[in-house]
């Protein structure tokens, strides 16, 4: 894997050079650099500082990025289909539409980025930081969220089928009208959640902690809420037949028009 510097990555795509796959930019300052349509399929680029970079439709695919600075990159539509992007700083990227299929985000920053109808199937997202992230319309299914933290972060219309979210963090999280129909979310902090309209037929919500979540209008039939906590919460017009309530508080919760039996 052949090393060059920054400067003569510079010069090259000033004369329209756009391939670089293979080719070793660990640790260089890129940062700034317009790289649209630039192909780094297989590159180094461990602890490389893509900061505010523009790599619109640039091909990242099986590349390893782990460590590296991208924050407030743009790279709507790009791709990074089975890339390491372990513990890379992703803070305000815009991704767009962007391929992200089987990546490795591990540990990765992801705080405001803007993922909108991005495809992050089967992607390790793993202890990831999404706080206030766009994810609405992306594809989440088969990942793996475990332990990330999904704090105020915009999921509507999102695709969470088969997603592994064991200690996920959905404390004021954007969830409308989404389809969580059998998700094991037991024990999750989804206090404050916006759960209107969703489909959570046989979704497991024991333990949860839903004080002051909106529910309103959800169908929740056979749901698991036994020991959860819905203090607060506005259950208006939901669904709850056949749902499993035992030691469930539902002090102060609105219940105007919930069907129960």
């Amino acid at each position: 894997m052949n090393k060059i510097d920054a400067s003569q990555v510079n010069r090259l795509v000033q004369l329209g050079h756009k391939n670089f796959s293979g080719t070793n930019l660990q640790g260089l300052n890129l940062s700034a650099q317009v790289l649209v349509n630039v192909d780094f399929e297989g590159a180094n680029l461990m602890g490389t500082n893509l900061s505010r970079a523009f790599l619109t439709h640039a091909s990242l695919k099986r590349t390893s990025l782990n460590w590296a600075n991208l924050q407030y990159v743009k790279c709507s539509e790009g791709s990074f289909t089975e890339s390491d992007l372990t513990k890379a700083d992703l803070k305000g990227s815009f991704l767009v539409k962007a391929d992200l299929r089987g990546a490795k985000l591990s540990g990765a920053d992801l705080r405001g980025a803007n993922l909108r109808n991005a495809n992050l199937e089967q992607a390790n997202l793993c202890s990831v930081k999404l706080m206030g992230a766009n994810l609405r319309g992306a594809n989440l299914r088969g990942c793996n969220l475990n332990w990330a933290d999904l704090s105020e972060a915009r999921l509507g219309m999102a695709q969470l089928q088969g997603a592994n979210l064991q200690g996920a963090i959905l404390r004021g999280a954007y969830m409308n009208g989404l389809d969580l129909s059998g998700l094991d979310l037991q024990g999750l902090d989804c206090r404050g959640a916006r759960l209107s309209g969703i489909y959570g037929r046989g979704v497991n919500f024991a333990q949860a902690q839903l004080q002051g979540a909106c529910l309103k209008g959800s169908i929740l039939r056979q749901a698991h809420l036994q020991q959860s906590d819905l203090t607060g919460s506005n259950l208006s017009r939901a669904d709850l037949r056949q749902c499993r309530l035992s030691q469930t508080p539902l002090h102060k919760a609105i219940l105007l028009d919930t069907r129960l039996l």
